[in-house]
């Protein structure tokens, strides 16, 4: 995966907002839950591929995101709960693109993507 070219301007908020005063791993993976938990909106919409067994994406579904998986399931990553085929599983946030969305759940998704995209890790 192409590491993401660095942002400034995202760079300070993720600083600022997200993961201040975090000192290990574990107070990023809570700054992280936190700010996502209150700029996500839940429910709505978003496409999501899911992986095939062979290593390849099935096609992309449209799903409803109904809301941050637990706080212990995300401490190596985001992963929000949506609704599949009859019943809620867990996915990695990054996994997702938006279909609708305020403009504040919009930037915080992407800021997570921006995290993951440039190697970040807790």
């Amino acid at each position: 995966m192409k590491r993401s070219k660095e942002d400034e301007v995202r760079e300070e908020r993720i600083r600022m907002e997200i993961v201040v005063d975090a000192y290990g791993a574990e107070e990023q993976a809570m700054g992280w839950h936190c700010y996502l938990e209150n700029c996500l909106k839940f429910p709505f919409k978003a496409t999501y591929a899911r992986r095939q067994a062979k290593g390849g994406k099935g096609k992309p579904k449209v799903v409803t995101v109904t809301g941050m998986a637990d706080s212990e399931e995300c401490r190596g990553g985001m992963e929000v709960l949506v609704e599949w085929e009859g019943d809620e599983m867990a996915v990695a946030l990054e996994r997702l693109m938006p279909v609708d969305g305020s403009a504040e759940a919009l930037r915080a998704i992407e800021d997570w993507k921006y995290w993951v995209g440039r190697g970040y890790r807790f």
